[in-house]
């Protein structure tokens, strides 16, 4: 059904073609792009993504990561020599994956992108947004408001499968010699099964992360370091010194408190809101000062003893 030319469009997201200066055509969905304004005009997107989308855009990169990381660590037994090399050939895939998907987004050939300004949550939800005018036809304008925060992680995705499969099979053959036949690619095939749970996250939720991921980073960040210096029986300082993978994991959630707590303050006061990296060490230092008086060992033998 047609909208009359004179009167605004309907929706939020429905919008009309600006053609050589003047608005012309019905109202409808914007080009892939563009997004309306005020006026229910359709215009480009031009704006650069500010830290924020940036902080979104490489926490969804780092996911296929750190999964990936984890599983071949998984898999890869004690006896296996592999694992780093494989953690190396999994950053290298999604650090290309990342690189090209950049340079293949507008402006092309460029590390940079343009893109429309987050505004809302219903942004992300456009396709549950068409109008029905006078309840008769729906005036479908699902469009990609967010561009190309949604669609970016789509095609990095692909990327990084492509990636995985041209690279890790023939490396994990050459030097997976630690493990089985059958055991040396289970981290490959537990990739095929993450990869779509990860398109699927993206697809529906991708709005509902985007708004709490950085509260996802913390919280995960947080349970994974307690339960590996719990099974890794961490409860000393000296333990923790005494092998140099102990300390690369220590770091590494250091990194992502500290990415999770730049996430939340945004960084628009410096003065208030990098003192706040100091926290950073808190929860391992805590762990370690409190874990001799949580052992279950002593608990256990406290309590019989007061019996």
């Amino acid at each position: 059904m047609a909208v009359a030319m004179s009167s605004r469009c309907p929706g939020l997201y429905c919008g009309r073609m600006m053609v050589n200066g003047s608005v012309e055509g019905e109202c409808g969905v914007c080009p892939w792009g563009e997004r309306t304004n005020t006026q229910k005009v359709c215009e480009r997107c031009t704006e650069s993504p500010d830290l924020y989308d940036w902080l979104y855009l490489g926490f969804m990169a780092m996911l296929p990561l750190v999964l990936h990381w984890f599983f071949i660590e998984w898999y890869s037994g004690k006896k296996s020599s592999s694992a780093f090399l494989q953690h190396v050939t999994a950053m290298l895939e999604c650090s290309v994956s990342a690189l090209v998907t950049l340079l293949l987004t507008e402006p092309l050939g460029k590390l940079s992108i343009r893109s429309c300004r987050v505004q809302m949550l219903s942004d992300w939800y456009t396709m549950l947004y068409n109008p029905s005018p006078d309840y008769v036809k729906t005036l479908h304008c699902t469009q990609e408001a967010v561009y190309p925060l949604y669609t970016l992680v789509l095609i990095y995705y692909a990327f990084c499968l492509v990636m995985m499969m041209l690279l890790r099979p023939l490396l994990v053959k050459k030097i997976a010699c630690g493990l089985g036949k059958s055991d040396r690619f289970k981290s490959i095939y537990a990739a095929l099964y993450f990869f779509p749970i990860l398109t699927v996250l993206q697809a529906v939720g991708g709005g509902l992360l985007y708004y709490a991921f950085p509260f996802i980073i913390l919280v995960l960040s947080l349970i994974t370091l307690a339960v590996y210096m719990s099974a890794s029986e961490i409860q000393s300082f000296k333990s923790l010194l005494t092998k140099k993978k102990r300390l690369v994991v220590l770091f590494s959630h250091w990194l992502l408190h500290a990415y999770g707590i730049v996430s939340i303050s945004r960084l628009d006061k410096l003065d208030q809101d990098l003192p706040l990296l100091a926290l950073v060490p808190g929860p391992a230092l805590f762990y370690i000062l409190t874990a001799r008086f949580t052992e279950p060992s002593r608990i256990l033998s406290e309590g019989s003893n007061g019996h």
